[in-house]
């Protein structure tokens, strides 16, 4: 069997979410190969090579491929998938963007957000909001498969040795361009990898209030998240959400404020190994999942928290 991972990278760096992915790979068995497609990403590659249980980095460094539109992308993977049994992507933006074009390119079906490997061709995944678990089997010759990375160890970044090949391929599908990117900067860890989160729900009641959890988490060195109905309401960016329609995280340690544990918002963080719940409502749902509860007013826990930091 011969896999070809999608590496997720900034054209400088490999994402941690590529660990996981290879880490997937390795549960499945076989050679498994690195793909880093980008413009002048030949950092990432390098990073790419030195990750355990790589066999060999394919880099495609073209101008066409340097913001990573899945439409361009999907047409390099389809070329070069052809001669592999699976094709795994992290269970990113960028990745559920770019796969189901590919297997569709490939005439195969995906098998999306797969939390565990049974075998080559068997696979589990959640379903309805995490309530069920679907074991998944596949006959198709190529396997297109989307990874939730919060469901395996990352493999280890150094001690490997790949090898690393350049392939001329590039097109430009045409359908789309890049435009423009407002990104949010912060020192703050990024939400996916950070091992604290503490995230605000609706009952933070406006924006300016997330400032209590900006100050508990710069001084536990977390990341901020908030649950979809504190985003619809306008409180933070949508990138901040955490949950089925948000971003997927598994912490060591989760602290839910003001958050009342709607199952979509489970979804995301259920696979914390601590939660920790504040909520003034004893009957919120959250508490159903936390390890640690305390029914309070956030106003009042969390300066208090604060100050015992």
């Amino acid at each position: 069997m011969s896999i070809l991972v999608i590496a997720e990278h900034d054209n400088s760096s490999l994402k941690s979410a590529t660990l996981n992915v290879v880490a997937a790979a390795q549960q499945i068995g076989g050679d498994v190969t690195v793909l880093v497609a980008g413009a002048d990403c030949g950092a990432a590659a390098e990073q790419a090579s030195q990750v355990v249980g790589v066999n060999k980095v394919v880099v495609a460094d073209n101008a066409v491929y340097a913001n990573q539109l899945a439409e361009n992308v999907s047409v390099l993977v389809a070329e070069l998938g052809k001669d592999y049994t699976h094709i795994l992507a992290p269970s990113t933006s960028n990745g559920k963007n770019a796969l189901p074009r590919a297997a569709a390119l490939l005439d195969v079906a995906q098998i999306s957000d797969i939390i565990t490997v049974e075998s080559a061709d068997t696979f589990k995944r959640p379903i309805y909001a995490g309530n069920v678990v679907a074991t998944v089997q596949s006959t198709d010759a190529i396997k297109v498969i989307t990874v939730r990375g919060t469901a395996f160890d990352p493999a280890a970044a150094e001690g490997g040795s790949a090898t690393v090949e350049t392939v001329a391929n590039a097109t430009d599908a045409g359908t789309s361009k890049f435009v423009s990117e407002e990104l949010a900067k912060s020192d703050r860890p990024e939400l996916t990898s950070a091992g604290i989160v503490i995230s605000g729900g609706r009952g933070m009641q406006n924006g300016e209030n997330f400032e209590l959890l900006y100050t508990v988490a710069d001084k536990l060195g977390a990341a901020v998240g908030a649950s979809r109905a504190a985003v619809d309401a306008g409180f933070v960016p949508n990138d901040m959400q955490v949950g089925q329609t948000g971003k997927i995280v598994a912490p060591d340690l989760y602290v839910a404020v003001g958050i009342s544990g709607a199952i979509q918002h489970l979804a995301g963080m259920k696979d914390s190994k601590v939660i920790v719940a504040i909520n003034k409502d004893e009957d919120a749902p959250i508490f159903q999942v936390a390890d640690y509860g305390l029914v309070a007013d956030l106003f009042d826990a969390l300066p208090e928290l604060s100050a015992a930091l």
